[in-house]
């Protein structure tokens, strides 16, 4: 490609909106351009890394048996209504009404479209185990999109679904596509990765682990064992805590005039954080108050609650708390109108003791709480149905590892991939059966398997950078070479040039061309926002001594000066060693 003739073309300033280092050099690079927030155009050279991205995934989904097919991005909504996510799923689905008036969706994601193809094609046990594949356009209505491609309203996945005849069969297969996508992660370029535990969310099902490039630009926070390989998002991340547990003391109302926060009220009866309780607020869709209890020093994680009360929360509203009887800032147990709200009490409210809480009454807390004997002992049963208990505490750094009690730490991370157990939670729903070896119709045990094709590219770019611009590996790079003309007025150079620009593209060597009279920072600087892995320069001076000089785009060992007539096998040579580098053993 002659770098004259590219579409898409370098900016030097930085843009102002652009908090990502990926987010700057895509745009600056001349890789893509924003059309709305959320919403990005590929330019060529984004489109070609893309694309091999997506050759890559598509070689090992095959790998796995994976059958690629293509859904579509349009949706009914009696398709969603089969599984019950039409009326579940909030703001983030994209809804609009044909010329008809029929309600439609753009999906955000397949596993009831690809249910419709299993329940068509797959009837009986002797075709499965069976995994359909696509890349695929997504669409999800952020309310923040962010990063550039990191956050998107319309993105390009990879997802995979397999049916199988039972539990067993699908974790075989489930550690199967684990071990792909850490081949496919290796072979894209991905270097700080790892596999941790997830939260199911609007999947359903089991289990699932989330693959996380480490950088520290991530939006998730993930939580790792200093001691052992523990490793979990920490939307399900746990903790034991450290627990001081006392005898139970008399219940006791203290007046705490103008106390709101754990802060003052820590302060104010001198005790720990630990020893109070704090509730955190939400409303449902239908107007019921939702309270988490939990430790003063501990923060709840609000995906864990929706997983617990399989519900969307919402902030709470001053009239939706005023309904349930609660009293912002003294808010307590005692004294709600359970007909009104529901009530989640963390697992360190029913292990510990002597809790500091809110009494419902302003100005007004309860010192010496416990659970048991001051609430839930004298609860009615249809009262007790409208109260849960669970883990909804965030851990943090420092607090002790669930599986050995070392000490855990926080890292940061951007999610790549994600694997998913969906179990029979859309089976059942849409009725997709087979037939068992005795015929009788048995729900398929399905898995699910997601790749952010769209998103990898920045992601790769945030843990694979200088202050210049990009450096892309082989595999994932729009090319192979650039190859850079100084001087284009000595006729001889770009005669050079061109001759191994050809000679190289004949080998099938992809080769970018700068064939612009550009001054020789003008072509470094282009070069470097471009991010190819290698570079070679022509120039008089060189090649009055039969030099080229040649060089890495990360600079691992210093630019080299070699025979002009070896250069187009040196290169070739190059080439081969590079891709070498990403390849993964059977």
């Amino acid at each position: 490609m002659l770098l004259s003739k590219l579409v898409g073309r370098t900016v030097k300033e930085t843009p102002r909106d652009a908090e990502l280092v990926s987010h700057r050099f895509l745009l600056r690079g001349g890789f893509v351009r924003q059309y709305s927030a959320g919403v990005y155009g590929l330019l060529p050279l984004a489109q070609r890394s893309i694309a091999k991205i997506e050759t890559i995934c598509r070689e090992e989904m095959n790998r796995i048996e994976g059958q690629e097919v293509k859904m579509p991005c349009l949706g009914t909504k009696e398709l969603w209504d089969e599984s019950g996510r039409y009326g579940a799923i909030g703001k983030d689905m994209f809804r609009l009404n044909d010329r008809n008036d029929k309600p439609m969706v753009l999906c955000m994601t397949h596993e009831e479209p690809v249910v419709f193809f299993a329940r068509t094609e797959l009837s009986s046990y002797r075709q499965l185990p069976a995994m359909m594949y696509q890349v695929q356009t997504k669409f999800r209505d952020e309310p923040r999109p962010r990063g550039g491609l990191v956050r998107l309203r319309e993105f390009a996945m990879k997802d995979a679904y397999s049916f199988h005849t039972s539990e067993e069969d699908l974790q075989n297969y489930y550690w199967r596509a684990h071990e792909a996508y850490m081949r496919f992660f290796k072979r894209t370029g991905c270097k700080n990765f790892v596999s941790v535990m997830s939260d199911n969310g609007m999947f359903g099902g089991k289990f699932s682990h989330e693959f996380m490039m480490l950088v520290p630009s991530g939006e998730d926070t993930l939580i790792t064992c200093t001691n052992c390989d523990y490793k979990a998002n920490q939307e399900i991340a746990t903790s034991p805590f450290d627990v001081k547990y006392s005898n139970a003391q008399p219940l006791q109302e203290i007046e705490t005039p103008n106390i709101k926060t754990i802060a003052d009220l820590s302060k104010f009866l001198k005790i720990e954080p630990s020893s109070t309780c704090k509730a955190v607020m939400f409303q449902t869709k239908e107007q019921e108050l939702v309270i988490a209890f939990v430790r003063g020093d501990l923060d709840v994680v609000e995906q864990k609650l929706k997983g617990i009360l399989q519900k969307e929360l919402i902030p709470a509203k001053d009239a939706v708390i005023a309904a349930a009887g609660a009293v912002a800032g003294s808010t307590g147990p005692i004294g709600l109108n359970l007909s009104k709200c529901l009530v989640v009490f963390d697992k360190t409210i029913v292990t510990g003791s002597n809790f500091a809480i809110g009494a419902n009454k302003d100005g007004y807390h309860l010192n010496n709480f416990n659970l048991e004997r001051d609430f839930l002992s004298g609860l009615t049963d249809w009262q007790k149905q409208r109260v849960k208990t669970g883990d909804v505490a965030a851990a943090r750094a420092g607090d002790p590892c669930p599986s050995c009690g070392h000490a855990l730490q926080e890292t940061r991370g951007i999610e790549i991939g994600n694997i998913f157990h969906l179990g029979t939670r859309y089976s059942q729903s849409m009725n997709s059966t087979y037939l068992d070896h005795a015929g009788i119709a048995q729900n398929h045990v399905m898995g699910c398997y997601g790749i952010g094709i769209t998103r990898l590219l920045p992601s790769i770019i945030e843990e694979s950078h200088d202050e210049r611009g990009p450096i892309l590996p082989i595999t994932i790079a729009p090319f192979d070479v650039h190859i850079c003309i100084l001087n284009k007025k000595e006729g001889a150079t770009e005669q050079k040039a061109m001759e191994a620009y050809n000679a190289l593209r004949k080998a099938g060597i992809e080769v970018l061309l700068d064939d612009r009279d550009e001054k020789p920072g003008s072509q470094f600087a282009d070069a470097d926002l471009v991010g190819i892995p290698l570079r070679v320069i022509f120039s008089p001076r060189n090649l009055n001594e039969n030099k080229v000089e040649f060089k890495f785009r990360d600079n691992r060992v210093p630019a080299q000066l070699l025979p002009a007539e070896e250069i187009v096998d040196f290169i070739k040579k190059t080439v081969a060693e590079e891709y070498l580098r990403y390849s993964v053993d059977e």
